[in-house]
């Protein structure tokens, strides 16, 4: 089994969320959460904070630990043929961009970010990490852990 410790920025303001247009080499394009790997002896908190300058060009502050998700992709569901089960354990923070400007990754896989209203949202080609992120910002759970959300779920608002 792989596994992939990651950090995503959850950033609402005035009834928008900041999504990143994820480009890969192979495949359709999705919108996601700015965020990801954490690095080795890197704190997930500044991974964040790392995440959102290299993806969208804004700096951002943490204002608090929204929660975790853990989930396991099964082997024949992974987009890379013949790879093992993986999975991934991803950390949400609230997040408050405080300047810089927003612009595609250099160099990246993130084509360009956008604030979008959240009723849109469900609307979009979208990772299930964003559903993931929006429930987690709407009702946070008192264990900080939200159950599974199916990919494609609806966020109700």
């Amino acid at each position: 089994m792989s596994f992939r410790l990651a950090a995503y920025a959850v950033c609402i303001e005035g009834g928008r969320v900041l999504l990143a247009r994820h480009m890969p080499p192979k495949g359709e394009s999705n919108w996601t959460l700015p965020g990801g790997r954490v690095e080795h002896a890197e704190d997930p908190f500044d991974t964040v904070i790392r995440e959102v300058a290299e993806e969208t060009g804004c700096d951002a502050v943490v204002e608090r630990l929204l929660g975790a998700d853990s989930r396991v992709i099964p082997a024949a569901e992974r987009a890379i043929p013949g790879g093992p089960e993986h999975q991934n354990v991803g950390i949400f923070y609230q997040a408050r961009i405080t300047g810089g400007r927003l612009r595609p990754e250099p160099n990246g896989e993130i084509a360009e970010s956008v604030w979008t209203p959240i009723p849109d949202v469900a609307r979009l080609r979208r990772s299930s990490l964003v559903d993931i992120g929006l429930a987690l910002a709407q009702t946070l759970p008192p264990t900080g852990h939200v159950a599974a959300v199916p990919v494609g779920g609806l966020i109700q608002h």
